[in-house]
């Protein structure tokens, strides 16, 4: 028996799609290297496991939000370039100067804890400054950029330092034509242009996201940051699907029917009893819930393939839990129920749940929980084994891994 068929829910990760993506990215880049960007644990894909096929494709540079994330890349065995750039008064600064990981500066605090952190360890930091162009979250005011270029130039020249990148981000790149786009990157070639003038020599400048990537060549300068697009999602989906773009979704949300039962007409299902049924029919019940991450916005619309049919999701989502009218076909109980994946079998899609649930693709995949596992395979290949000792000895068996840094 397939091991995942005794599986309540799994994620199933194609490894493959993401590599493909990751080339097909690069080529977009032409010229620039591309930053994998893994935080929220690779967007719920599972950080690791992501971050080395990344490395595979050609990723030069890994991104993370939070230091921890960082770490646990570099625990896990993941050498090269990693940034991190959300960081609170008393962060691990030290910790991060010692892993070698490049810092994000956004302000003077910033700059002399880091600096502070390079003298316990010993040995110079390397540091990003980031510039807020227009986004108005984080990075240095165009007004302050003069004294944080300043200090953190002398701070170099001390030695407590390296200036490796200048960096900012976009606030409408997924709105092609938008005004702000323009307006952002003359900000940012003018704050780039006054810190080379005063002698930072950066070794990286960048501000393109996925959607700038995809969109906006003349955002790409040396390093582009690739987040929801490696992982086969459209950030832009006003634009095209993700094949438009070359991309293929890399995950696939399932879940096993646990039960199949005949109802009557007029019969109230889930809490509240916000659907009844019209006629005689059959119910079936997909295990998971928004404990697993399924939105309950999307309760009474999130869609699902089950016997070959998209049925839609009937009354509320539970926490476990959801019900769909089966419209009185009977599947058998541990029959696939497909919520989204890449859409080849006529299975919904993540987009399309995030219109169910009137949110973005991004919110769904990142948000499905630590109880569902991960289950790693590699396109046509089959299974992906955590090494290659692993996959000698067992190469149909799947390998499934919960979030976090698990392999």
């Amino acid at each position: 028996m397939n091991e995942t068929a005794s599986l309540r829910a799994r994620a199933e990760i194609d490894l493959a799609a993401l590599r493909a993506n990751v080339r097909a990215l690069r080529e977009r880049a032409a010229g620039a290297q591309l930053m994998a960007v893994v935080k929220s644990d690779g967007y719920g894909h599972g950080a690791v496991r992501c971050a080395e096929a990344a490395r595979e494709a050609g990723a030069a540079w890994l991104g993370t939000a939070t230091p921890q994330e960082a770490f646990a890349l570099r625990a896990a065995g993941l050498g090269g370039r990693i940034m991190c750039w959300l960081w609170t008064p008393g962060g691990p600064w030290r910790e991060a100067v010692e892993a070698d990981i490049d810092v994000s500066v956004s302000g003077l605090w910033a700059l002399r804890e880091v600096v502070a952190a390079a003298g316990a360890a010993g040995r110079p930091a390397r540091v990003q400054l980031k510039a807020d162009t227009g986004l108005g979250r984080n990075g240095c005011q165009p007004a302050d950029w003069p004294e944080l270029v300043g200090e953190a130039l002398a701070a170099e020249r001390a030695g407590h330092l390296r200036i490796t990148g200048l960096w900012s981000h976009f606030a409408c790149a997924d709105e092609p034509g938008h005004p702000s786009i323009a307006a952002q990157l003359d900000v940012y070639r003018a704050m780039v242009a006054y810190a080379e003038k005063e002698g930072v020599e950066p070794e990286v400048r960048h501000i393109a996201n996925s959607p700038a990537t995809l969109t906006v060549p003349e955002s790409h300068f040396d390093l582009v940051r690739t987040g929801i697009a490696m992982y086969g999602i459209s950030p832009a989906p006003e634009l095209g699907v993700p094949a438009d773009f070359g991309l293929r979704p890399v995950m696939t949300l399932a879940a096993s029917v646990a039960l199949v039962k005949d109802a009557p007409a007029g019969h109230g299902v889930s809490y509240g009893h916000h659907y009844t049924t019209s006629a005689e029919t059959t119910l079936g019940l997909v295990p998971v819930g928004y404990a697993d991450g399924v939105p309950r916005h999307a309760s009474g619309r999130g869609p699902v393939l089950i016997g070959g049919k998209v049925r839609t999701v009937a009354g509320r989502v539970a926490m476990d839990q959801f019900v769909v009218d089966l419209d009185g076909d009977r599947p058998e109980e541990g029959a696939e129920a497909v919520l989204f994946g890449p859409g080849d079998r006529g299975e919904p899609t993540a987009q399309d749940w995030a219109e169910a649930a009137d949110t973005i693709a991004y919110e769904i995949v990142t948000r499905i929980g630590a109880r569902v596992p991960r289950v790693y395979v590699d396109g046509a290949a089959g299974p992906a084994a955590t090494d290659a000792a692993a996959d000698r000895a067992a190469p149909e068996a799947p390998v499934t891994a919960t979030r976090g840094v698990a392999r």
